[in-house]
């Protein structure tokens, strides 16, 4: 009898091993991953004033910054004042003429300033993701927060990560808007703001393979 249950309990406690494992390999698998970067690739910083480095000097944006950081080319395409309508249809000619392995997509304040509605800075977001997917290449999504106390990105962002399977970075912006050594001015990061930035978004790639 004794010989009987020590043979039950082992079966139970090989089948809980096998369930906490696949359990493992599971949530493994929910992380997005991006595949490696060369050492040639390039990387197209894509967005607005934040990607442009307004409030600091061109070496010292955060496409700039990061380029030290990872060791390849990061090109950065920022332009001052653009709403999403028109980043999306800027995108195309950006990855025809720089071709990159992987834009990092860092785009919708100006619609947030401009009190234009989320809805449509959402719909144009999910279409340059879209648009990027559809030439063969991933996105990192970087979430740019409203205006107000709590300086956070609206949820959208998080959503169209999940939906497409994307790294998303989502605090870096928000949390050097929050502190006022780290700004230019009341909407920009200074040099150090945006060393941050830079050091957050490596640290997103290298978290998902890309580095």
């Amino acid at each position: 009898m004794h010989a009987q249950n020590a043979t039950l309990l082992c079966m139970s406690a090989s089948r809980l091993i096998v369930l906490v494992l696949a359990l493992a390999v599971a949530g493994c698998g929910e992380r997005p991953k991006l595949e490696r970067l060369p050492s040639d690739a390039v990387v197209l910083a894509f967005g607005d004033s934040l990607t442009y480095g307004t409030g600091a000097t061109e070496a010292e944006s955060y496409p700039a910054q990061l380029e030290q950081l990872i060791g390849r080319r990061v090109v950065r395409a920022g332009v001052p004042g653009e709403l999403t309508a028109q980043a999306l249809a800027r995108l195309p000619e950006m990855l025809d003429e720089h071709a990159p392995r992987l834009p990092l997509l860092c785009i919708g304040g100006n619609d947030f300033l401009r009190r234009l509605g989320n809805q449509q800075a959402e719909g144009n977001v999910r279409a340059m993701v879209k648009l990027a997917r559809g030439r063969g290449v991933d996105v990192l999504l970087i979430g740019t927060p409203e205006p107000g106390f709590a300086v956070t990105p609206p949820p959208f962002y998080a959503a169209i990560a999940k939906e497409f399977r994307l790294p998303y970075e989502d605090g870096a912006i928000g949390d050097v808007l929050k502190d006022n050594a780290l700004k230019s001015d009341p909407i920009h990061p200074n040099a150090r703001g945006y060393r941050i930035i830079a050091e957050r978004v490596a640290a997103a790639l290298k978290k998902s393979g890309a580095l």
